[in-house]
This record gives C-alpha cells, sequence and structure tokens, in this order.
C-alpha cells in the first residue's frame, strides 16, 4: 500500500513511530514486532520511495495489541484475516501516514526471507526513533523481496546504498536463493555489487 502518492522521509516515519510506540507503551502493549518494507530501508540510509510504515508481528495477539492500543486514531482496516496472502492484518492512520501490521501465518524454513520464517527476527538492526529502539528487518533480505518484484525504483537504490556501503554477502545469497532468483538474475546482483567471484 501507499500513503496516496505522497512519499515519506525520514523524519515523518521517525515521528509517527515514536508517537505510536510512546502509545502503546502508556497502555502496556508489549509487543514482538520488525519494522519492515522500504521505510525500514529509508531509516537504514537508503534513498528509496516510501508510502507506509509496514510492521510485522510475531502473533496475533501482538496485532490484537497494537491495534487496542491505537484505538484512538483512525482505523482503516480492522485486524481480520487476508486468505489470499495468508496475512492476520490491520491498518491505521497516525499523523496522516498509513501504518500497517501483520503477521504472515506461512511456514518456511529459512532465515533468508523478509516477512516469514526466522529471517526478519534473527538478521535485523536497531534504530533510534525518538525515545525508542526500532528493530529494523536487514536491508539484504529487503533487496531479495524487490529483486522478485522487480521493482527498479526500490532495488536500484537498495543496490546502489549496498555497494557504497557494503553489505553480508553470505545473507543476501541465501536471500536470492530462498526467494528462487535464477542464477543469471544472481550474477548481475553481484556484478553490480563487486563481488563477481562468488560461486553460483
Amino acid at each position: 500500500m501507499d500513503n496516496g502518492g505522497i512519499f515519506l522521509r525520514v523524519a515523518d516515519i521517525t515521528a509517527v513511530l515514536d508517537t505510536v510506540l510512546t502509545t502503546m507503551r502508556a497502555v502496556g502493549a508489549d509487543i514482538t514486532y520488525r519494522l519492515g518494507g522500504t521505510s525500514a530501508a529509508l531509516l537504514q540510509g537508503v534513498q528509496l520511495p516510501v508510502g507506509d510504515i509496514d510492521l510485522l508481528a510475531a502473533r496475533r495477539e501482538d496485532v490484537d495489541k497494537f491495534c487496542s492500543a491505537l484505538a484512538s486514531f483512525p482505523c482503516l482496516h480492522t485486524a481480520s484475516w487476508l486468505p489470499e496472502s495468508s496475512q492476520y492484518f490491520a491498518r491505521y492512520e497516525v499523523h496522516r501516514v498509513k501504518v500497517e501490521i501483520s503477521i504472515v501465518e506461512r511456514e518456511v524454513d529459512s532465515d533468508g526471507m523478509e516477512c516469514v520464517g526466522r529471517g526478519p527476527w534473527q538478521h535485523y538492526v536497531w534504530i533510534a526513533c525518538g525515545s525508542h529502539q526500532v528493530p529494523a528487518v536487514r536491508l539484504e533480505l529487503r533487496l531479495a523481496t524487490e529483486l522478485v518484484r522487480d521493482r527498479a525504483d526500490r532495488y536500484e537504490p537498495l543496490l546502489d546504498h549496498m555497494s557504497a556501503q557494503g553489505c553480508d554477502f553470505d545473507l543476501l545469497h541465501q536471500a536470492m536463493r530462498n526467494r528462487g532468483l535464477s542464477p543469471e538474475r544472481q550474477r548481475v546482483v553481484w556484478d553490480r555489487l563487486g563481488y563477481s567471484a562468488r560461486t553460483l
């Protein structure tokens, strides 16, 4: 989803997350979550278009706690099961920004995917947002997602950033393999990152 064609800035995301987490803390709503999607990438320094904020929950009850805590904000989508995407999903509006939270209930024996399996829970970084520390899914997992979706306006900035700043090549290799990217597509990525010596 997007935010009506208006792209968010780092300051927007930080302010909204600070509001959300402060609201949750005030009512004792302690949940296990990760920040994912393009907003997680922007907070890690990647300049790319961001339309909303995506939170991944560990359990359905975390989604429900989130919804209860944010009851004073406009609810755009009541927490419910979406069978087409195997998601328990809710959406709120905070300071005119769409904030989504969901759990993807699909069994995957992998730690190389962004929204399912062990990946988001094992591979993340902490980012300061106001008075809070937010766990954001690592860029390697996001890049694999955007490559699968073939969204050049997202994966090109990720590749530019990782080419300049470096990345975890083993994790990226695992993520691309788990997402089923062809060896040819993977070689293009390695060449772009200056790591063409990897054996595929």
